[in-house]
């Protein structure tokens, strides 16, 4: 599900992945699985893999960013991280007319 490179994408957390045995750029993060959505609510694409950098929770509406240093940062706070998506926001609302 890439549009392409540095994506902010809007989607819905549907789930958490445990890896109890993981690179130690990623301890304490947290691994979730995010639905793409349209900005109607509706699914687009598949789900993907982000780093939680907000402390999202299953359900809640997300901002994600897809581009290698940005999502490094954001969840680790150094570039250099193998990850490709980040959670970077939770929406609390969006206000919009097409």
């Amino acid at each position: 599900m890439r549009e392409g490179d540095g994506d902010m994408i809007l989607a819905r957390v549907i789930g958490n992945v445990v890896a109890t045995q993981k690179n130690e750029r990623y301890h304490g993060a947290r691994i979730m699985i995010v639905q793409p959505i349209n900005l109607d609510g509706s699914d687009r694409g598949d789900p993907i893999l982000a780093l939680d950098a907000v402390d999202a929770g299953e359900g809640d509406r997300v901002l994600v960013v897809q581009e290698g240093w940005s999502a490094s940062v954001a969840a680790t706070g150094r570039p250099g991280a193998a990850i490709d998506a980040t959670i970077v926001g939770v929406v609390d609302t969006i206000d919009y007319e097409s």
